[in-house]
């Protein structure tokens, strides 16, 4: 479960800590210092953590003009003052939580770990969760709950979903997405099972994109990259550090379902569950059913940090090439309706 938090965000691959996350074996360190236990680390040790992530974050967030505000800015000194004041990794974890509460960006947080980002990564790209995904029936309804976008055995249950509907045919097909806070590549076949032609959904924009342009990428900027196929964590995460945009581009399965599609979403559908929404809506085959969702769509990586930290921040932004930025927008239902009832709108439609 604890690496289910960290992955995220995803991609956007999510969603991240509180989203999802993603980085490879190449995970750079920030600094490098053994872990202490709870209750030896001395307060010069989190002052080189609190540096060491300021450092982090000024060396590696997608867009540095975002960290010359005032928001970031008190960030950045509070969390040297937190360092002064700590007396313990839970109270520093705990202070640092607060700090970001209501940060600027979202996919920023910390813990501690006995593993370092590179092993994590590698893990992340083999999880399975348990219930990632599974399939009810209301009389000739199809009702595919997805949980999250990360696990391997998530993205097996949603093909397997999709082969039951083809095979027993449905009606309508109801894609519930209200709790789903984000992961990874679940949300390719989520869509591509549903798509009739090829649909470029959008692109993460890194730092290199932002060191030397003042505006996000056209349509035009994002067709003259190939689209990435990698859809593994630790290869998107190497193309994003690397390359100025990562154009996302969705092909249908075979046999897609051609049915009426809607989707459910609320303001705890979060990251790569965003993406996934947003996509499905710019195929023009879905209705958006419930409230508009959270608007933590940044891709996340991990960094290493002295004393056994780690910490988790933004390194690419997203832009749909439909709806322009989710991050702080959020992707909005065509049909608004309570989250709790959205599924009872969905199915008298």
């Amino acid at each position: 479960m604890r690496f289910l938090i960290l992955a995220l965000a995803v991609l956007s691959l999510s969603a991240a800590a509180s989203s999802c996350t993603h980085k490879a074996a190449n995970a750079e360190p920030v600094t490098t210092a053994a872990p202490e236990s709870l209750s030896s680390v001395a307060p010069s040790l989190y002052l080189e953590t609190a540096s060491a992530i300021n450092a982090a974050m000024r060396a590696y967030h997608y867009n540095p003009r975002e960290l010359d505000t005032d928001a970031y800015q008190q960030i950045e000194a509070g969390l040297i003052e937190l360092a002064k004041s700590s007396d313990s990794d839970e109270a520093f974890i705990a202070g640092f939580k607060t700090l970001w509460a209501d940060g600027p960006f979202s996919h920023v947080a910390l813990n501690q770990t006995k593993y370092t980002a590179a092993e994590t990564a590698a893990y992340l790209d083999t999880l399975r969760v348990g219930n990632g995904a599974n399939l009810t029936w209301q009389d000739d309804v199809a009702i595919l709950t997805v949980n999250t976008m990360m696990g391997l055995d998530t993205i097996e249950q949603i093909d397997a979903a999709y082969a039951e509907i083809a095979a027993h045919g449905a009606s309508r097909l109801i894609i519930d997405l209200r709790n789903n806070g984000g992961g990874a590549f679940a949300m390719v076949p989520l869509v591509e099972h549903v798509l009739a032609e090829p649909l470029d959904a959008g692109a993460f924009v890194a730092q290199r994109w932002n060191a030397s342009h003042e505006r996000p990428p056209t349509q035009a900027d994002i067709e003259m990259v190939e689209p990435w196929t990698g859809w593994s964590i630790r290869d998107f995460w190497s193309n994003a550090t690397s390359e100025a945009i990562t154009r996302i581009r969705l092909t249908p399965r075979p046999a897609p379902y051609t049915g009426p599609v809607m989707v459910l979403i609320s303001g705890q559908t979060a990251s790569a569950a965003e993406l996934a929404a947003d996509a499905l809506k710019a195929s023009g085959r879905v209705t958006l059913i419930g409230e508009t969702t959270s608007g933590e769509m940044l891709s996340q990586k991990m960094f290493d940090l002295p004393g056994g930290f780690q910490v988790s921040l933004p390194i690419a932004d997203y832009y749909s090439v439909a709806n322009g930025r989710i991050e702080g927008r959020g992707v909005t239902p065509d049909v608004p309706a309570d989250p709790a009832d959205a599924l009872a709108v969905a199915l008298s439609m």
